[in-house]
């Protein structure tokens, strides 16, 4: 059976409206952190002119692959195995990056491996997208979001809503500059930062 998350049915739809920008002239496109595979799915059906390379750790192979094979697409690849700190990174060169709630689940010391592994990948003129919560000035912008960090901390202590300025700092110094900050739906954003 396929793995199903209502969090991926519920935003892919506004998460394609911004990637209908911002991934307009791109061509091969990294997913960090690619979860249950349904939003490579739907956004490779979206852009048939895109080659959409998962990625994610082993043990979220399987169900990636099965949406991948139900869906028929010939331009999802298959995923590879990257753990952000302790994978080696593709060797190829990507000009887009999507990543979905994916920086609040880590720990500090992967995102940074993170952010420095997709400025080693992506192209100059390159869009990096991140959708997911993000504090402004140390502060929750939502009720509902103080209480998503205090359900994230309880499970792992190391994870939690990220700020904003925090994550920018850390683009800067893998050469990519804030181009686009979308507000979305349920208190979530897209940052896009560009090579």
């Amino acid at each position: 059976m396929k793995p199903f998350a209502e969090s991926c049915e519920q935003n892919k739809q506004p998460i394609l409206e911004v990637l209908r920008k911002e991934f307009a002239n791109a061509h091969r496109v990294l997913e960090i952190g690619s979860g249950t595979g349904q939003h490579a799915v739907f956004f490779a059906a979206e852009f048939p002119h895109l080659t959409w390379q998962t990625s994610d750790v082993p043990e979220y192979h399987p169900g990636i692959l099965a949406w991948q094979a139900d869906s028929g697409l010939k331009n999802i690849q298959a995923p590879l195995a990257l753990d952000v700190a302790t994978d080696p990174w593709p060797e190829e060169q990507y000009d887009a990056v999507f990543s979905a709630n994916t920086v609040h689940i880590m720990g500090w010391p992967e995102v940074e491996a993170m952010f420095a592994g997709i400025g080693s990948i992506l192209e100059t003129k390159g869009r990096f997208c991140l959708y997911g919560p993000f504090n402004y000035g140390g502060k929750f912008t939502s009720e509902s979001n103080a209480r998503f960090d205090q359900w994230l901390k309880a499970r792992d202590p190391r994870s939690g809503v990220r700020n904003f300025e925090d994550l920018d700092r850390l683009a800067s110094t893998a050469g990519m500059q804030l181009s686009q900050d979308y507000a979305m739906p349920a208190n979530n954003r897209i940052l896009v930062w560009s090579k």
